[in-house]
């Protein structure tokens, strides 16, 4: 089981499409969200994924669960998810060093408006470059959860 480590900041313009390396169309439901657990199904490009999240003591790491499966199958769980289905680009931006790497999801529908990029740690330590788009850190709010934005879009608030 992996344990996930990720910061989430708000980003302030577009400039980061420009630093992009790749994009892709994200579409993503929820089957299960309790007491911080998330049971997702997600549609990445033309490939399916089932996720599990445990919930996160700290806002910054938690346990998650990632298998890819069929696209076919991924379609079908749709009918199971709660309502609000997420529906974003993802935009990949080097960080800068190497290694790391910013996703910039760009929400569409009833979260449009709302642009977040996240980046994935080694560890709560680890020191990363920021560009001159990423904004405020969000890292622990709730709010921005995309299993908050499914039941509570950003455009509600």
């Amino acid at each position: 089981m992996h344990i996930e480590t990720e910061r989430k900041f708000l980003v302030k313009d577009t400039s980061y499409k420009e630093a992009s390396t790749e994009s892709h169309h994200l579409v993503q439901g929820y089957i299960c969200t309790s007491g911080g657990r998330t049971v997702r199904v997600r549609l990445y490009d033309d490939t399916g994924y089932l996720t599990i999240k445990g919930p996160s003591q700290d806002g910054l790491s938690r346990m998650e669960w990632e298998k890819e499966i069929p696209f076919e199958d991924a379609k079908d769980l749709f009918a199971l998810c709660l309502e609000g289905i997420i529906d974003k680009t993802r935009w990949i931006v080097p960080e800068g060093n190497g290694t790391l790497k910013f996703e910039v999801d760009e929400f569409h529908g009833l979260n449009a408006g709302l642009t977040v990029a996240e980046i994935e740690l080694p560890s709560p330590e680890t020191e990363f470059n920021r560009p001159e788009w990423l904004g405020e850190e969000v890292t622990g709010d709730r709010r921005y959860y995309n299993s908050h934005l499914s039941k509570l879009p950003f455009m509600k608030w």
